[in-house]
């Protein structure tokens, strides 16, 4: 089964009897729309899964404990707020880096801010200090000479006062994930200076699905045949943003089937990694992790990266 992964179907991956995942994920998160929506195209059925979610808009070291303890089977989330829970040594498996895409940096149009350089000295506005789109923006300062910790300051403020903040001038830059990136740009006030869909970046996964330990050792065939559609879905989307957009008006509040066709086609939904590809993209979060002293720094990265995985497909 090395050769089974990817966006193709697999009846080989079919169970012979029908299984019942608790699957937890945002349900409202645009990126994971093609999740949410996946049993309409008969995505789950089709490997014999019964497919049931559970919305955890909790914290992550609650939905990895959840997955860890069987009060759910799997989850989906953000690698780069996984990997320093994961270092905990929760139970949990990942099997799968599942798209790419999610998260940006912005600026005033007006500002001077143009690149990472110019924005030495000066703030960036935030959610959350252990965020993944400040792990990530701290990881692209350090790449390109800037200091995350010693050379720019970061300030945490509610989201709806983000770009607030970037009006009144009291902040360079601010970062986010969609859909509030996407909503910002689309008001012609502010511009992009990075994203994970540019350089190295853009061929690595954003979100990883991790299924609990148990799972992975004990019904392997089951945590690939999740593996396997979780990975369908996201392929379908990359082919048919429109269609998926439709269908996840049902899960999410406040938007639109224009908006959320939009934001799919600004991410990487034909971008998945699984086997040593995966490892790799794991390892190399490890080590720009560790280089923003996220993950410790006695951590073998690569030892790491394969300690967190389960090759499902083997």
């Amino acid at each position: 089964m090395a050769d089974m992964a990817g966006g193709d179907t697999h009846p080989a991956l079919r169970l012979p009897q029908p299984y019942k995942i608790k699957l937890a994920i945002n349900k409202s998160a645009v990126c994971l729309a093609p999740v949410a929506v996946a049993e309409q195209q008969k995505i789950f059925s089709k490997y014999n899964l019964d497919v049931e979610f559970v919305n955890f808009g909790s914290s992550t070291d609650v939905l990895l404990e959840a997955i860890a303890t069987g009060k759910a089977d799997a989850g989906v989330g953000m690698a780069l707020r996984w990997l320093k829970a994961l270092e905990q040594g929760f139970d949990v498996k990942l099997t799968a880096g599942t798209h790419g895409g999610c998260l940006n940096l912005l600026t005033a149009k007006d500002s001077p801010f143009g690149g990472l350089e110019s924005l030495k000295g000066h703030t960036i506005g935030v959610t959350d200090m252990a965020g993944p789109d400040k792990n990530f923006f701290a990881i692209l300062l350090k790449r390109h000479g800037i200091d995350p910790i010693s050379d720019v300051q970061w300030k945490v403020y509610p989201a709806d006062l983000l770009s607030v903040a970037l009006d009144k001038r009291e902040i360079a830059a601010i970062s986010g994930s969609e859909p509030f990136s996407y909503r910002l740009l689309e008001t012609g006030k502010y511009q992009l200076i990075a994203s994970n869909m540019t350089g190295d970046y853009a061929n690595l996964s954003c979100c990883v699905l991790g299924v609990s330990g148990s799972l992975a050792r004990d019904h392997k065939p089951a945590a690939a045949a999740l593996t396997q559609a979780i990975l369908e879905a996201h392929s379908y989307a990359a082919a048919h943003p429109e269609s998926v957009a439709q269908s996840f008006l049902a899960h999410a509040l406040n938007t639109s089937e224009a908006e959320v066709s939009g934001i799919l086609h600004g991410q990487g939904h034909g971008h998945h990694a699984v086997g040593e590809a995966f490892v790799k993209e794991l390892t190399q979060y490890a080590v720009d992790l560790q280089r923003v002293q996220v993950i410790k720094p006695g951590t073998d990265p690569h030892q790491f990266a394969e300690s967190i995985y389960a090759n499902v497909f083997a």
